[in-house]
């Protein structure tokens, strides 16, 4: 069991919400350079963001707004036909100074923790596995947090987030293969299907959106393009 230690911020709704409203887990990093700085700007009234948890370096945990108050950490974000996830999920800061600051591997005492606080708080609000997100899943042409060093696919093991069932060794060779006009637009479809949302005649809004599906799904190449190993992966991924 790992404690969780109190350091409020002032950064959050003043009406409380109801325990059934709670149906997402947001992941970010900090993108800072210090914990210090971050955990500054989490409890600043003045910088108006905040989260409901804060893990450390060390894999302390800090909890920042109560669960039932929603906290200031999605911003403008949508997933399906939810807009301002604000209102009804919880967010998770992982101290990392992020792309800005020299992105880095989350360590194993931060992974421990992510894991032991998301399947606490998913089994206390009955949080469905589809419903934890990452910040550029649900504000693609604004975030790239957690990041594609976010261990997605280990979490997955553990029923936290999604993942795709098929073969990595098989799925890589499919990497860069040319789709048709057809098979975009179906990839295009079961990029909706999964949650994501993007305006169909903005060619940039569709490349972020791309972007935050291989930075999440496909860590290993992030070119904005889709291909068939990504067409592949998303129509698993809607099995």
């Amino acid at each position: 069991m790992i404690e969780i230690e109190h350091f409020y911020s002032p950064n959050f709704d003043a009406i409380k919400r109801k325990k059934e409203n709670i149906k997402f887990l947001i992941f970010h990093y900090t993108g800072m350079k210090t914990e210090k700085s971050a955990l500054k700007r989490l409890s600043n009234r003045n910088s108006k963001v905040s989260s409901h948890y804060f893990i450390k370096e060390n894999g302390s945990i800090i909890n920042l707004v109560p669960d039932l108050y929603a906290s200031w950490h999605a911003g403008i974000s949508s997933w399906k036909k939810v807009k301002k996830l604000n209102k009804y999920s919880i967010g998770i800061e992982i101290h990392n100074p992020g792309h800005q600051y020299g992105y880095k591997s989350f360590n194993k005492k931060q992974i421990n923790s992510v894991k032991y606080l998301s399947l606490k708080l998913a089994k206390k609000y009955k949080i469905k596995r589809e419903h934890h997100l990452g910040h550029s899943d649900i504000a693609p042409d604004r975030k790239k947090d957690p990041g594609e060093k976010f261990p997605w696919e280990f979490f997955s093991k553990y029923r936290i987030g999604m993942w795709h069932s098929l073969n990595k060794k098989i799925l890589k060779r499919y990497r860069l293969k040319d789709i048709n006009n057809l098979e975009n637009k179906l990839f295009l479809d079961n990029l909706i299907k999964i949650g994501y949302f993007f305006k169909k005649n903005k060619i940039n809004s569709i490349s972020f959106v791309i972007k935050a599906f291989q930075r999440r799904f496909r860590p290993q190449l992030i070119n904005g393009k889709s291909d068939l190993e990504c067409l592949k992966i998303a129509k698993n991924l809607n099995k």
